[in-house]
């Protein structure tokens, strides 16, 4: 695979037509395979920053490059999870996951042996005749994650997949979601709610004030991958732990 590539935001500004600020100037650099997690209280634009990363909402002020690319250029190699997994009824797993590749105009064989591959990297290689309605709420994640793989991403955007699930679920599929990182060598950009979420996964952690969104503080988490169930006993991620909370309800308790 492709090398994952570096992200720059530079002096990034949104609002939404005459509305008030969503986001103001943002500025930030990702290095190839930092997994970096972005939390802040509700409306502070954190699902915004993805859909500028992703190309998928224009810019009011500022650049973002992804490798020296504008989002739109770099689309391609770009993949968003979000926060519902989006699959179609009508169609079986395997068909859901190949569905971008289809639209792409990738050959049968081609599309099958890279469905093969990603519904094996998320542990769902025995559900590909499966309907959506047949499936878990964690399986159905599964699927949706192994749909954005199969684009083979250099990077992946992930709008709070996991809010949704119960919190055994949400652990299992984090560590998956880093088991599969370490094979396929992504940059991540992870929105979620949740602060021990992001402190496992993470490498890096931004904190976004709200009313405009801002950045407040990024947080390194030092932690050696691969991570694991054991990790979350660790003296030092309860520490980190405490301390983005610390942070975050600093951050929440200026907005209210």
């Amino acid at each position: 695979m492709p090398a994952a590539p570096t992200v720059e935001f530079k002096e990034v500004t949104k609002r939404f037509g005459e509305g008030p600020l969503v986001l103001d100037r943002i500025s930030l650099t990702a290095a190839p395979g930092d997994f970096i997690s972005i939390i802040g209280p509700s409306g502070c634009g954190k699902s915004t920053a993805l859909r500028l990363l992703a190309g998928l909402s224009p810019l009011t002020e500022g650049r973002i490059r992804i490798d020296g690319h504008a989002p739109e250029e770099a689309a391609a190699e770009t993949a968003f999870v979000f926060q519902e997994p989006t699959l179609l009824p009508w169609l079986n797993v395997a068909h859901n996951v190949e569905l971008p590749l289809r639209l792409r105009g990738v050959p049968a064989a081609d599309r099958a042996a890279t469905r093969t591959r990603v519904l094996e990297l998320v542990r769902l290689g025995e559900r590909g005749a499966a309907h959506p309605r047949q499936l878990s709420g964690g399986q159905k994640m599964r699927v949706s994650i192994a749909r954005a793989l199969s684009l083979s991403p250099r990077l992946l955007l992930l709008d709070e997949p996991f809010g949704a699930l119960d919190e055994m679920t949400r652990e299992h599929l984090n560590e998956e979601l880093l088991d599969i990182r370490e094979q396929e060598k992504w940059t991540a950009f992870f929105v979620t709610h949740s602060v021990a979420e992001a402190v496992f996964l993470s490498n890096r952690i931004l904190v976004l004030s709200a009313n405009p969104g801002r950045l407040h503080t990024e947080i390194a988490v030092h932690l050696p991958y691969p991570r694991t169930p054991e990790t979350r006993h660790s003296p030092r991620y309860h520490e980190i732990v405490a301390n983005v909370s610390r942070v975050l309800r600093s951050v929440v308790d200026a907005v209210v």
